[in-house]
Protein backbone atom coordinates (compact mmCIF):
# COMPACT_ATOMS: atom_id res chain seq x y z
CA UNK A 1 0.00 0.00 0.00
CA UNK A 2 1.40 3.44 -1.19
CA UNK A 3 1.44 5.79 2.17
CA UNK A 4 1.82 9.31 1.46
CA UNK A 5 2.34 12.59 3.69
CA UNK A 6 -0.87 14.19 4.03
CA UNK A 7 -1.38 17.24 1.77
CA UNK A 8 -2.08 20.06 3.93
CA UNK A 9 0.66 20.20 6.76
CA UNK A 10 0.97 22.42 9.63
CA UNK A 11 3.99 25.33 8.95
CA UNK A 12 6.03 24.00 12.75
CA UNK A 13 5.83 21.22 15.16
CA UNK A 14 7.08 21.54 18.73
CA UNK A 15 6.66 19.03 21.68
CA UNK A 16 5.10 20.22 24.91
CA UNK A 17 7.97 20.99 27.61
CA UNK A 18 7.13 17.72 29.41
CA UNK A 19 6.97 16.10 26.49
CA UNK A 20 10.49 17.30 24.88
CA UNK A 21 12.00 16.56 28.21
CA UNK A 22 10.42 13.02 27.56
CA UNK A 23 12.11 12.74 24.03
CA UNK A 24 15.46 13.78 25.56
CA UNK A 25 15.89 10.93 28.06
CA UNK A 26 14.64 8.60 25.73
CA UNK A 27 17.93 9.32 23.27
CA UNK A 28 20.05 8.51 26.22
CA UNK A 29 19.30 5.12 26.37
CA UNK A 30 21.45 4.81 23.43
CA UNK A 31 25.44 5.22 22.91
CA UNK A 32 26.82 8.23 21.66
CA UNK A 33 26.29 8.12 17.66
CA UNK A 34 23.56 5.54 18.21
CA UNK A 35 20.82 7.91 18.88
CA UNK A 36 18.78 7.16 15.99
CA UNK A 37 17.69 3.95 17.48
CA UNK A 38 15.40 6.18 19.30
CA UNK A 39 13.18 7.34 16.29
CA UNK A 40 10.64 4.77 16.60
CA UNK A 41 8.99 6.16 20.19
CA UNK A 42 9.95 9.49 19.48
CA UNK A 43 7.77 9.25 16.50
CA UNK A 44 4.83 7.86 18.53
CA UNK A 45 4.97 10.51 21.20
CA UNK A 46 4.45 13.14 18.71
CA UNK A 47 1.77 10.92 17.07
CA UNK A 48 0.45 10.81 20.77
CA UNK A 49 0.55 14.50 21.58
CA UNK A 50 -0.99 15.62 17.80
CA UNK A 51 -3.46 12.52 17.08
CA UNK A 52 -0.98 11.95 13.44
CA UNK A 53 2.14 12.58 12.38
CA UNK A 54 2.78 15.36 10.19
CA UNK A 55 5.69 16.83 8.52
CA UNK A 56 7.20 18.87 10.48
CA UNK A 57 7.28 16.19 13.44
CA UNK A 58 8.62 13.84 11.14
CA UNK A 59 11.99 16.61 10.53
CA UNK A 60 12.01 17.99 13.82
CA UNK A 61 12.33 14.35 15.05
CA UNK A 62 14.77 13.61 12.68
CA UNK A 63 17.15 16.86 13.44
CA UNK A 64 17.19 15.63 17.18
CA UNK A 65 18.34 12.36 16.35
CA UNK A 66 20.48 13.81 13.29
CA UNK A 67 19.35 11.67 10.82
CA UNK A 68 18.47 12.50 6.86
CA UNK A 69 14.97 13.37 6.69
CA UNK A 70 14.39 10.51 4.35
CA UNK A 71 15.74 7.76 6.88
CA UNK A 72 12.90 9.44 9.36
CA UNK A 73 9.94 9.65 6.93
CA UNK A 74 10.97 5.43 5.75
CA UNK A 75 10.54 4.63 9.30
CA UNK A 76 6.94 6.71 9.72
CA UNK A 77 5.84 5.52 6.37
CA UNK A 78 7.09 1.72 6.65
CA UNK A 79 5.17 1.42 9.93
CA UNK A 80 0.85 1.77 9.61
CA UNK A 81 0.96 2.53 13.48
CA UNK A 82 1.88 5.95 12.65
CA UNK A 83 -1.18 7.84 10.95
CA UNK A 84 0.45 10.14 8.29
CA UNK A 85 -2.64 12.34 8.00
CA UNK A 86 -5.27 13.45 10.57
CA UNK A 87 -7.73 11.55 12.43
CA UNK A 88 -10.24 12.58 14.84
CA UNK A 89 -10.29 15.03 17.64
CA UNK A 90 -12.05 12.62 19.93
CA UNK A 91 -10.98 8.99 18.64
CA UNK A 92 -9.69 7.32 16.08
CA UNK A 93 -11.30 3.29 16.28
CA UNK A 94 -9.15 0.46 14.82
CA UNK A 95 -11.29 -2.35 14.08
CA UNK A 96 -9.73 -5.62 13.78
CA UNK A 97 -10.81 -7.37 10.71
CA UNK A 98 -8.61 -10.61 11.10
CA UNK A 99 -9.77 -13.90 10.93
CA UNK A 100 -11.75 -14.60 14.29
CA UNK A 101 -12.87 -11.28 14.47
CA UNK A 102 -14.31 -11.12 10.57
CA UNK A 103 -15.76 -14.43 11.54
CA UNK A 104 -17.73 -13.33 14.58
CA UNK A 105 -18.96 -9.81 13.14
CA UNK A 106 -15.95 -7.59 11.95
CA UNK A 107 -17.95 -6.69 9.10
CA UNK A 108 -21.09 -5.19 11.08
CA UNK A 109 -18.58 -3.14 13.47
CA UNK A 110 -17.20 -1.62 10.26
CA UNK A 111 -20.75 -1.13 8.97
CA UNK A 112 -21.37 1.30 12.39
CA UNK A 113 -18.10 2.87 11.60
CA UNK A 114 -19.13 3.48 8.24
CA UNK A 115 -22.79 4.86 9.15
CA UNK A 116 -22.16 7.04 12.04
CA UNK A 117 -18.65 8.24 11.23
CA UNK A 118 -17.51 8.17 7.20
CA UNK A 119 -18.29 5.75 4.26
CA UNK A 120 -14.27 5.64 4.19
CA UNK A 121 -11.56 4.64 6.10
CA UNK A 122 -9.18 7.24 7.29
CA UNK A 123 -11.89 9.91 6.72
CA UNK A 124 -12.56 12.22 8.87
CA UNK A 125 -16.33 12.13 10.30
CA UNK A 126 -18.74 15.49 9.65
CA UNK A 127 -17.75 17.24 12.62
CA UNK A 128 -13.72 16.21 12.95
CA UNK A 129 -14.39 14.68 16.21
CA UNK A 130 -13.86 10.92 14.58
CA UNK A 131 -11.63 8.48 12.12
CA UNK A 132 -11.67 4.61 11.59
CA UNK A 133 -9.92 1.83 10.40
CA UNK A 134 -9.72 -1.61 9.58
CA UNK A 135 -6.31 -3.40 11.18
CA UNK A 136 -4.80 -6.10 11.21
CA UNK A 137 -4.81 -8.60 13.83
CA UNK A 138 -4.81 -6.81 17.68
CA UNK A 139 -4.40 -10.30 19.64
CA UNK A 140 -8.01 -10.36 21.57
CA UNK A 141 -8.63 -13.36 19.48
CA UNK A 142 -10.49 -14.95 22.37
CA UNK A 143 -12.60 -11.75 22.68
CA UNK A 144 -13.68 -11.57 19.18
CA UNK A 145 -15.28 -9.17 17.44
CA UNK A 146 -12.90 -6.06 19.06
CA UNK A 147 -11.84 -2.37 18.42
CA UNK A 148 -8.90 -0.65 19.82
CA UNK A 149 -9.98 3.16 20.56
CA UNK A 150 -7.55 5.16 22.10
CA UNK A 151 -5.17 2.96 24.29
CA UNK A 152 -7.45 0.96 25.15
CA UNK A 153 -9.41 -2.48 23.52
CA UNK A 154 -13.22 -2.77 23.31
CA UNK A 155 -14.19 -6.28 22.85
CA UNK A 156 -16.76 -8.75 22.39
CA UNK A 157 -18.22 -6.09 20.61
CA UNK A 158 -21.58 -6.32 18.36
CA UNK A 159 -22.84 -3.33 16.14
CA UNK A 160 -24.94 -2.03 18.98
CA UNK A 161 -22.51 -1.80 21.19
CA UNK A 162 -20.04 0.03 19.09
CA UNK A 163 -23.03 2.31 18.18
CA UNK A 164 -23.22 2.84 21.56
CA UNK A 165 -19.94 3.71 22.35
CA UNK A 166 -19.43 6.16 19.75
CA UNK A 167 -22.44 8.23 20.63
CA UNK A 168 -20.85 8.46 24.48
CA UNK A 169 -17.46 9.26 23.46
CA UNK A 170 -19.32 12.24 21.12
CA UNK A 171 -20.64 12.98 24.39
CA UNK A 172 -17.58 12.94 26.19
CA UNK A 173 -17.91 10.48 27.91
CA UNK A 174 -14.87 7.60 28.39
CA UNK A 175 -17.08 3.98 27.98
CA UNK A 176 -15.39 1.58 30.09
CA UNK A 177 -13.01 -0.69 28.08
CA UNK A 178 -12.58 -4.49 28.11
CA UNK A 179 -15.39 -7.09 27.06
CA UNK A 180 -18.73 -5.68 26.70
CA UNK A 181 -20.93 -8.82 27.45
CA UNK A 182 -20.20 -9.13 31.00
CA UNK A 183 -16.87 -11.31 31.09
CA UNK A 184 -14.06 -10.27 33.70
CA UNK A 185 -11.64 -11.14 30.87
CA UNK A 186 -10.77 -13.69 28.22
CA UNK A 187 -12.16 -16.65 30.83
CA UNK A 188 -14.50 -19.04 29.06
CA UNK A 189 -18.37 -17.54 28.02
CA UNK A 190 -19.72 -20.44 30.40
CA UNK A 191 -17.98 -18.84 33.22
CA UNK A 192 -14.91 -20.18 34.94
CA UNK A 193 -14.93 -23.31 36.22
CA UNK A 194 -10.84 -22.44 38.66
CA UNK A 195 -9.16 -19.10 39.07
CA UNK A 196 -12.76 -17.35 40.67
CA UNK A 197 -10.34 -14.97 43.02
CA UNK A 198 -12.19 -11.95 41.56
CA UNK A 199 -15.42 -12.83 42.21
CA UNK A 200 -14.97 -12.09 45.58
CA UNK A 201 -15.78 -8.76 44.07
CA UNK A 202 -12.23 -6.89 45.62
CA UNK A 203 -11.44 -6.32 42.20
CA UNK A 204 -14.55 -4.89 39.97
CA UNK A 205 -12.02 -5.15 36.71
CA UNK A 206 -9.50 -6.95 35.07
CA UNK A 207 -5.65 -5.39 35.77
CA UNK A 208 -5.96 -3.75 31.92
CA UNK A 209 -9.37 -2.01 32.46
CA UNK A 210 -8.54 -1.17 35.99
CA UNK A 211 -6.17 1.12 35.13
CA UNK A 212 -7.92 2.35 32.14
CA UNK A 213 -10.75 3.23 35.04
CA UNK A 214 -8.17 4.64 37.29
CA UNK A 215 -6.87 7.16 34.41
CA UNK A 216 -10.28 8.12 33.73
CA UNK A 217 -9.62 9.37 30.06
CA UNK A 218 -7.68 7.11 28.20
CA UNK A 219 -8.70 8.35 24.88
CA UNK A 220 -6.79 11.59 25.91
CA UNK A 221 -3.89 12.83 24.13
CA UNK A 222 -0.61 11.92 25.73
CA UNK A 223 0.81 15.89 26.37
CA UNK A 224 3.39 14.67 28.87
CA UNK A 225 1.65 16.06 31.97
CA UNK A 226 0.57 12.48 32.96
CA UNK A 227 1.82 11.32 35.79
CA UNK A 228 4.42 9.46 36.02
CA UNK A 229 6.98 10.53 33.44
CA UNK A 230 8.88 7.22 33.66
CA UNK A 231 12.75 7.23 33.00
CA UNK A 232 13.89 5.29 35.32
CA UNK A 233 18.12 4.81 33.65
CA UNK A 234 18.58 8.02 34.41
CA UNK A 235 17.69 7.57 38.32
CA UNK A 236 14.49 9.98 38.32
CA UNK A 237 11.06 8.45 37.17
CA UNK A 238 9.10 10.82 38.95
CA UNK A 239 6.70 8.24 40.14
CA UNK A 240 4.31 10.49 42.71
CA UNK A 241 0.48 11.26 41.51
CA UNK A 242 -0.25 14.64 40.36
CA UNK A 243 -2.36 15.33 43.44
CA UNK A 244 0.85 15.34 45.80
CA UNK A 245 1.90 18.80 44.06
CA UNK A 246 5.19 17.82 44.20
CA UNK A 247 6.48 18.33 40.66
CA UNK A 248 9.74 18.62 41.28
CA UNK A 249 10.05 14.80 42.10
CA UNK A 250 9.28 14.35 38.19
CA UNK A 251 11.21 17.61 36.40
CA UNK A 252 14.78 17.94 38.88
CA UNK A 253 17.54 15.88 38.72
CA UNK A 254 18.60 13.93 41.90
CA UNK A 255 21.97 15.29 42.60
CA UNK A 256 25.49 13.82 41.54
CA UNK A 257 22.96 10.48 40.59
CA UNK A 258 26.12 9.33 38.16
CA UNK A 259 28.83 9.43 41.57
CA UNK A 260 26.57 6.49 43.09
CA UNK A 261 26.99 2.87 41.58
CA UNK A 262 24.10 0.37 41.39
CA UNK A 263 26.37 -1.84 43.11
CA UNK A 264 27.05 0.36 45.99
CA UNK A 265 23.09 0.71 46.65
CA UNK A 266 21.89 -2.72 45.91
CA UNK A 267 24.59 -4.10 48.47
CA UNK A 268 23.49 -0.95 51.14
CA UNK A 269 19.73 -2.01 50.76
CA UNK A 270 20.81 -5.60 51.36
CA UNK A 271 22.96 -5.02 54.53
CA UNK A 272 19.78 -2.18 55.99
CA UNK A 273 16.75 -4.88 55.24
CA UNK A 274 18.63 -7.95 55.91
CA UNK A 275 20.62 -8.22 58.98
CA UNK A 276 24.24 -10.09 58.74
CA UNK A 277 24.21 -13.29 60.54
CA UNK A 278 25.99 -13.36 64.15
CA UNK A 279 29.84 -13.45 63.62
CA UNK A 280 30.05 -12.22 60.08
CA UNK A 281 29.74 -8.42 59.62
CA UNK A 282 32.82 -7.96 58.89
CA UNK A 283 32.71 -9.84 56.18
CA UNK A 284 29.90 -7.34 54.62
CA UNK A 285 31.74 -4.32 55.34
CA UNK A 286 34.94 -5.53 53.59
CA UNK A 287 32.29 -6.20 50.48
CA UNK A 288 31.14 -2.71 50.67
CA UNK A 289 34.67 -1.72 50.32
CA UNK A 290 35.63 -3.71 48.03
CA UNK A 291 33.40 -1.88 45.80
CA UNK A 292 33.38 1.41 46.95
CA UNK A 293 37.36 1.55 45.99
CA UNK A 294 37.21 -0.14 42.64
CA UNK A 295 39.33 1.89 40.78
CA UNK A 296 41.14 4.97 41.74
CA UNK A 297 39.38 8.71 42.06
CA UNK A 298 41.19 10.98 39.64
CA UNK A 299 42.02 14.18 40.56
CA UNK A 300 38.91 16.13 40.37
CA UNK A 301 38.24 20.17 40.30
CA UNK A 302 34.83 21.60 42.04
CA UNK A 303 34.83 24.37 38.97
CA UNK A 304 36.25 25.18 35.84
CA UNK A 305 39.60 27.33 35.70
CA UNK A 306 39.17 31.52 35.12
CA UNK A 307 39.47 30.79 31.72
CA UNK A 308 36.31 29.01 31.55
CA UNK A 309 35.82 25.30 30.63
CA UNK A 310 36.93 23.14 27.63
CA UNK A 311 34.09 22.05 25.19
CA UNK A 312 34.26 18.28 25.95
CA UNK A 313 31.77 17.55 23.74
CA UNK A 314 34.88 18.14 21.31
CA UNK A 315 35.89 14.17 22.38
CA UNK A 316 34.08 12.00 19.71
CA UNK A 317 31.68 10.03 21.89
CA UNK A 318 31.00 12.52 24.55
CA UNK A 319 27.44 14.15 24.00
CA UNK A 320 25.69 17.11 25.72
CA UNK A 321 24.60 14.72 28.73
CA UNK A 322 28.00 12.74 28.83
CA UNK A 323 29.87 16.61 29.23
CA UNK A 324 27.10 17.18 31.86
CA UNK A 325 27.99 14.20 33.93
CA UNK A 326 31.60 14.80 33.38
CA UNK A 327 31.29 18.01 34.48
CA UNK A 328 29.35 16.98 37.85
CA UNK A 329 31.96 14.61 38.54
CA UNK A 330 34.43 17.55 38.46
CA UNK A 331 36.04 16.79 35.22
CA UNK A 332 36.14 20.48 32.88
CA UNK A 333 39.54 20.65 30.95
CA UNK A 334 41.21 18.18 28.68
CA UNK A 335 44.21 18.14 30.24
CA UNK A 336 41.87 16.38 33.70
CA UNK A 337 40.91 13.82 31.16
CA UNK A 338 44.59 13.24 29.29
CA UNK A 339 46.35 12.29 32.61
CA UNK A 340 43.73 9.48 33.63
CA UNK A 341 45.22 6.49 34.53
CA UNK A 342 43.80 2.18 33.62
CA UNK A 343 43.01 2.59 37.75
CA UNK A 344 41.30 5.83 37.44
CA UNK A 345 39.33 5.00 33.99
CA UNK A 346 37.77 2.05 35.88
CA UNK A 347 36.81 4.75 37.94
CA UNK A 348 34.89 7.13 35.83
CA UNK A 349 33.72 4.72 33.73
CA UNK A 350 31.86 2.95 36.39
CA UNK A 351 29.79 5.99 37.29
CA UNK A 352 29.10 6.35 33.34
CA UNK A 353 25.73 4.78 32.10
CA UNK A 354 27.21 3.36 29.07
CA UNK A 355 30.14 1.41 29.92
CA UNK A 356 33.51 1.29 27.80
CA UNK A 357 33.49 4.36 26.16
CA UNK A 358 36.26 5.85 27.93
CA UNK A 359 38.79 3.23 25.63
CA UNK A 360 36.64 2.34 23.47
CA UNK A 361 36.23 5.57 21.80
CA UNK A 362 39.83 6.58 23.43
CA UNK A 363 39.21 9.65 25.22
CA UNK A 364 42.40 10.11 26.68
CA UNK A 365 44.18 9.77 23.22
CA UNK A 366 41.72 12.51 22.21
CA UNK A 367 41.86 14.70 25.11
CA UNK A 368 45.81 14.58 24.92
CA UNK A 369 46.03 16.15 21.06
CA UNK A 370 42.91 19.00 22.48
CA UNK A 371 44.78 20.05 25.22
CA UNK A 372 47.76 20.36 22.74
CA UNK A 373 45.49 22.41 20.24
CA UNK A 374 45.37 19.91 17.54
Amino acid sequence: MLRRLYHDQPETFAFTPANQKWAEAQITKYPAGRQASAIIPLLWRAQEQEGWLTRPAIEHIAAMLDMAYIRALEVASFYFMFQLQPVGSVAHIQVCGTLSCMICGAEDLIGVCKEKIAGKAHALSADGKFSWEEVECLGSCANAPMAQIGKDYYEDLTAARLSEIIDELAAGKVPVPGPQNGRYAAEPLKGLTSLKDHESGKQQYNASVQLAVDIGDSVKRIDGTEVPLLTPWLGKGGSKPAATKKPAATTKPAPKVASVKPAEKATAAATAVKPAPKGKPAAKAKAVEAVASEGKKPRLMSAPRKAGADDLKLISGVGPKLEGVLNELGFWHFDQISKWTSDEIVWVDSRLKFKGSIERDDWVGQATKLAKGE
